[in-house]
């Protein structure tokens, strides 16, 4: 018999957290624990030991500066009232794993959930693969072993991992990895990983390479 996914809810409005715990039961899920306090979410992962932690970025405080830490703990989906690309991206730059807006249908939040187990991310459709705007929207060129390097990390794949799966060095691997970012004025493999999904590079329902 399978075990059940452990689902931690951190949301400071009772009845949001009881409708998603009677959703989550409902597919199958255990939800281990809840908080209502952005103080609490902390000890609530350290004792609920659960798989995701579902974590609303508006509670008491704003808990955006509690993700780093926590996704080293759980894998983390942020539950927001925002829609806006630059709350996704700060977001999933901290180390969430997705990013649900709370007016989205539950089976989107499912769909969130299934990614994440399966070891990926998950954005909401109006934002993987909006087109970019503004004086930089041109999209440079890039090379086809560029493309392919972009698409192993967008899945998850360390430099020395993608050298060992392309026969390359790990050295030729960080070098066109800083020229990808050079090229499109990227920070991080977490925008390299929302650029590649929104460029259709990789689909964000992709599973990790094995």
């Amino acid at each position: 018999m399978a075990v059940p996914l452990r689902i931690a809810i951190a949301d400071d409005h009772a009845l949001v957290r009881q409708a998603l715990a009677l959703l989550l039961e409902r597919e199958g899920m255990k939800v281990v624990g809840q908080a209502e306090r952005a103080d609490d979410v902390r000890a609530l992962v350290s004792r609920a030991r659960c798989d995701i932690l579902l974590l609303d970025l508006c509670m008491d405080r704003n808990t955006l500066v509690d993700v780093a830490a926590l996704a080293k703990k759980v894998k983390v989906i942020v539950l927001t009232g925002s829609e806006q690309r630059p709350d996704a991206m700060a977001a999933m730059r901290a180390g969430a794993s997705a990013f649900v807006s709370k007016r989205a249908a539950t089976a989107l939040l499912l769909e969130a959930i299934r990614a994440v187990e399966a070891g990926g991310t998950w954005l909401p459709p109006e934002l993987r693969h909006r087109p970019e705007t503004g004086p930089h929207s041109t999209q440079p060129m890039l090379t086809p072993r560029e493309c392919e390097i972009i698409r192993l990390v967008a899945q998850g794949l360390r430099s020395a991992e993608v050298a060992q799966r392309l026969f390359i060095s790990e050295a030729t691997v960080k070098t066109h990895l800083n020229n990808v970012f050079a090229k499109l004025g990227l920070r991080d493999r977490t925008e390299l990983t929302l650029y590649a999904v929104r460029c259709g590079i990789v689909t964000i329902d992709a599973q990790p390479v094995n």
